[in-house]
């Protein structure tokens, strides 16, 4: 009876997880002073990315991986609260959130880890690419 029991609790526990959202890998927010420049993009762990207002839509499986690359990247930088000054030439800002704390920089911030250049590239790849933005 017992062994009956823990099986009936393994596997409720098991149904409970599949239903599960999937979590947000990272979220950016991006500024600047250019048309085009404001934007919020979210990324989750299940492949899909969510455009400021509008509903999610899927990632490539590369998209993915480079997304979930990105957020081990910055794990570091998050878990300080790394905020980078702009520069005098900034166009464009970002304020990332992971489940490890923020970042903030700009695009001419000055000792920027290379994570953030590859994270501001992904932002214009996949705004372009799955949100159809021009940046």
């Amino acid at each position: 009876m017992r062994l009956l029991a823990a099986a009936a609790l393994a596997a409720a526990v098991l149904f409970a997880a599949c239903g599960s959202p999937s979590p947000d890998l990272f979220a950016v927010d991006r500024a600047g002073s250019i048309p085009g420049a404001r934007l919020r993009l979210v990324v989750n762990d299940a492949g899909t990315v969510r455009c400021d207002d509008r509903p999610a839509v899927k990632l490539s499986g590369g998209e993915l991986l480079d997304a979930r690359d990105l957020q081990r990247d910055l794990e570091a930088p998050a878990a300080r609260e790394l905020r980078l000054a702009p520069g005098r030439g900034s166009v464009l800002r970002y304020r990332v959130r992971t489940p490890d704390g923020a970042v903030s920089f700009a695009d001419d911030s000055a000792a920027k880890p290379a994570v953030l250049d590859r994270l501001a590239f992904y932002v214009r790849r996949v705004a372009r690419e799955r949100c159809g933005r021009p940046r």
